[in-house]
């Protein structure tokens, strides 16, 4: 039986069942280098937005986050930047 998607709570939006932080390497290239994001990446910043959050908090991934590049990228996405 499938489970809900559905949130637990708070900050995110998005259960951590479903925050994958691998899903986000299609990015690398827009979020390190400042590069143009790809179509690819755009749909994974989409699917991944609700983690954002979460990514922020994390020692490993806070400071790519918090990026202007990857500030960048999300805009150029049209992806809507959180607010943590």
């Amino acid at each position: 039986m499938a489970t809900s998607g559905r949130a637990k709570s708070g900050t995110g939006g998005a259960s951590t069942a479903h925050c994958n932080a691998g899903q986000l390497m299609v990015c690398a290239a827009a979020i390190i280098g400042g590069a143009a994001p790809s179509a690819s990446c755009c749909s994974s910043l989409r699917v991944q937005q609700g983690c954002f959050c979460q990514y922020a908090r994390n020692p490993a991934y806070g400071r790519y986050i918090g990026s202007p590049t990857a500030h960048r990228a999300i805009v150029a996405c049209r992806v809507a930047v959180p607010s943590c």
